[in-house]
């Protein structure tokens, strides 16, 4: 189950679309509740929006946790940061943070961003190791990309089967991360029965997903597009993440009434 618990949050939802009204503002605040195979719960995640500055630069700053519970901490532990700075109006990440201690795995790694270059400086504190890699234009951490679709992502008009794409920069490496519309539903969870909008992830088969199709995710069809459920097929059982709690929305959360 490594790289999955908040990983599985995350890898969910860049393009170049107009910029609308924003879908989220400083003090908002997920809780999720993760379980493994449909019944043992494995863990919690959260994601906590801040305001702050970057070199003189007013920024989001969001820090996403991970962390297992109950039985399974027993013998498999995780405890995971995830932080990125990104720019209030362009959305475009200056700084990650990715620190990581998955069953004795771990990693410690900072990168900073110069998108007029198209470089990123990967600074491994783990093992003391700094480099520079060249990355592609408009690139997002796997953290900022999430709140960019969350603002930049069109949603009124898009059609079932629409594909978008995403240049991503994650783990000294850049990827093509792409997400397909897969059509709206209306599901139940703890708050009532809510109208969403179903997308399908594109990730990485082998190790921990079971094959390219193994993430589909729910997010709410108002204008905070809230991530409300995410299920990933793993190559041993299955995962499961269900919001528990929020704090701090932009927008009126709407439940539909019977």
């Amino acid at each position: 189950m490594k790289k999955t618990l908040l990983i599985t949050v995350l890898l969910a939802v860049q393009f170049s679309f107009p910029q609308k009204e924003q879908a989220f503002q400083a003090g908002e605040w997920f809780k999720f509740e993760i379980s493994y195979s449909n019944w043992l719960k494995a863990g919690n995640a959260t994601l906590d929006v801040r305001e702050s500055t970057y070199k003189g630069k007013p920024v989001y700053h969001v820090v996403g946790k991970g962390w297992t519970t109950g039985a399974i901490k027993w013998f498999f532990k995780v405890k995971d940061n995830y932080e990125s700075y990104f720019d209030k109006h362009t959305g475009l990440p200056y700084k990650s943070i990715r620190q990581i201690d998955e069953g004795g795995h771990t990693k410690d790694i900072v990168t900073e961003f110069d998108q007029l270059n198209n470089k990123a400086y990967v600074n491994n504190r783990k093992h003391k190791k700094e480099s520079i890699h060249t990355t592609e234009q408009n690139v997002q951490d796997m953290v900022s990309a999430f709140y960019y679709l969350r603002n930049n992502y069109d949603t009124e008009t898009i059609k079932e089967g629409e594909t978008v794409g995403l240049n991503m920069f994650f783990d000294e490496e850049n990827y093509h991360f792409k997400l397909k519309f897969l059509g709206r539903e209306t599901i139940s969870t703890k708050f009532g029965k809510v109208k969403t909008l179903k997308f399908r992830p594109y990730v990485m088969a082998g190790r921990v997903f079971k094959e390219e199709e193994s993430l589909t995710l729910w997010v709410s069809a108002d204008k905070n597009k809230i991530p409300l459920k995410v299920k990933a097929n793993l190559r041993v059982g299955s995962l499961q993440a269900n919001l528990e709690a929020f704090k701090g929305l932009k927008h009126s959360f709407v439940i539909q009434v019977d």
